[in-house]
C-alpha cells in the first residue's frame, strides 16, 4: 500500500475518486489526481465532505440534490384518488355506450322466424311405415344400407 506520513493514500485516492462524477467538474484544475500531494488530497477530502453537507443541507430544506436530478423523479408517486362525481360520470357514459350497443344489435337481430309446422301423428305414422317397408325390400335383398 502507498503510505506518505502515515496515511493511507490509496483509500484517500478510492474516496476522492467514488465521486468521480463531481471531479468531472474539476478535472481541467486537477488534471492527474495520481500526482497530488498529501496535502492537497486531503483538501480534495475535505470539499468533498463540505459538498456532502451542504447538498444533505439543501434536500432538508425541500431543495433537490445537485447530482440527483434522475432519481427523484423515479421516487413514489402518491395514489391518484377520483371524486366520487367522476366516478358517476364515467359510469353513466359506460352505461350509455352498452344502452347504444344493445340498441344497435336489437336492431340488427332478424325478426323471430315464424313457428315451425309439425306432421300430425297419422302422417308421422305413414312416413314410418314406408321407412319401415323400404328396409324391408332392402333386407329381403341382402343389403345393409339403401
Amino acid at each position: 500500500m502507498l503510505q506518505r506520513a502515515g496515511i493511507n493514500v490509496k483509500k484517500m485516492l478510492q474516496r476522492v475518486l467514488t465521486h468521480s462524477a463531481r471531479l468531472v467538474y474539476y478535472s481541467s484544475i486537477m488534471s492527474n489526481i495520481k500526482d497530488l500531494t498529501v496535502a492537497q488530497l486531503k483538501r480534495a477530502v475535505e470539499i468533498m465532505e463540505q459538498i456532502e453537507s451542504l447538498q444533505a443541507q439543501l434536500a432538508s430544506m425541500g431543495g433537490r440534490r445537485g447530482g440527483r436530478r434522475a432519481a427523484t423523479r423515479r421516487g413514489k408517486r402518491r395514489k391518484r384518488r377520483m371524486s366520487a362525481a367522476g366516478r358517476a360520470r364515467i359510469a353513466a357514459a359506460a352505461r350509455a355506450r352498452w344502452a347504444k350497443f344493445r340498441r344497435g344489435a336489437a336492431a340488427a337481430r332478424p325478426a323471430k322466424a315464424a313457428k315451425r309446422k309439425r306432421f300430425s301423428a297419422a302422417a308421422r305414422a305413414k312416413l314410418s311405415a314406408a321407412a319401415k317397408a323400404r328396409w324391408a325390400k332392402a333386407k329381403a335383398a341382402g343389403k345393409n344400407a339403401l
